[in-house]
């Protein structure tokens, strides 16, 4: 054995025993934590009551009730038409109404979604940190931003309802006041990490504030901009067939109403008309954000 081997081995040995005593510091910190989450898991299901012979016995109750909804579709008559029980046609006949209501729907979320993002966009400048004009500007409009996405939609439905009555408009304000708050949040991270550089010249250059967040930062935030408005949009088409619960239009008014009257096959036909415009909103979302952000990143 060599002399240099003889006086490293030592150290190695060391630094395996560090490794081995890191590790165990790391498992030791894990198991920690995760007992801890797991208390935090129990107290947080005894107080909201979530018993497991509760949730046990509710499960058959919620088979039983899809179980209901199901339509009661026959193969022999499946493509007859609206006047034969277990037919496609019978299921469905009432699509025309249904497809308009899920079209204003969509017309609620898509004008919601540009109004509450061009709000957001305002006021996304001064809640970003690195140019923020003064301190109290960011943290005053930080706050209001916090505050309007607090509130659920639901609960300022409920308020323009009450305002202006039952229809489209309270679910309008409703969703786009809590997509400038949520938007906002979103916009003034995007900015917070832009290039500064481009900023610092257009204001050395004597450009004034506003121009430094035209022409230095909004050109760099404008893919990430896009992407949340059109996400933002998904989530607002599910908002607004809720909101219609409460008199806000939509088709989620028609869909309270026949769930208070237990028309359990016009439930699940409306339910799965929701759920294919979701999913078609979801895809033409996504190709459009694709395109848009290739678009951007190809100019720049």
């Amino acid at each position: 054995m060599s002399a240099a081997y003889a006086t490293g081995l030592p150290a190695v040995i060391r630094g395996e025993e560090a490794y081995r005593a890191a590790r165990r510091q790391k498992r030791a910190q894990a198991l920690l934590f995760g007992a801890i989450l797991l208390a935090c898991l129990i107290v947080a299901a005894w107080v909201a009551e979530a018993h497991p012979a509760t949730l046990w016995a509710g499960l058959p109750r919620i088979g039983e009730y899809f179980g209901r909804i199901l339509p009661d579709l026959r193969w022999a008559a499946l493509f007859a038409d609206a006047e034969t029980e277990g037919s496609l046609a019978f299921w469905m006949y009432r699509l025309p109404e249904w497809a308009w209501l899920i079209l204003e729907t969509a017309n609620m979320a898509a004008l919601a979604t540009i109004m509450g993002s061009a709000f957001a966009l305002l006021l996304a400048f001064p809640a970003s940190r690195n140019i923020a004009p003064t301190g109290w500007v960011y943290h005053a409009t930080r706050r209001v931003l916090e505050a309007l996405r607090t509130v659920p939609e639901i609960v300022y439905a409920l308020i323009f309802v009450w305002a202006f009555g039952v229809g489209a408009l309270a679910g309008i304000l409703a969703i786009a006041l809590h997509s400038a708050g949520a938007n906002g949040k979103l916009f003034a991270e995007a900015i917070e990490n832009a290039d500064i550089k481009p900023w610092e010249a257009v204001r050395a250059a004597g450009g004034s504030w506003a121009h430094g967040c035209r022409f230095a930062i909004l050109p760099q935030v404008l893919p990430n901009i896009l992407s949340y408005l059109l996400l933002r949009f998904e989530v607002n088409i599910r908002s607004a067939s809720v909101i219609g619960f409460v008199g806000a239009g939509g088709i989620g008014e028609e869909l309270y109403k026949v769930i208070s009257f237990n028309y359990y096959e016009e439930i699940s036909a409306i339910v799965l008309l929701i759920i294919l415009t979701v999913a078609c909103v979801d895809l033409l979302s996504e190709r459009l954000r694709h395109a848009a952000i290739g678009r951007l990143e190809a100019a720049r």
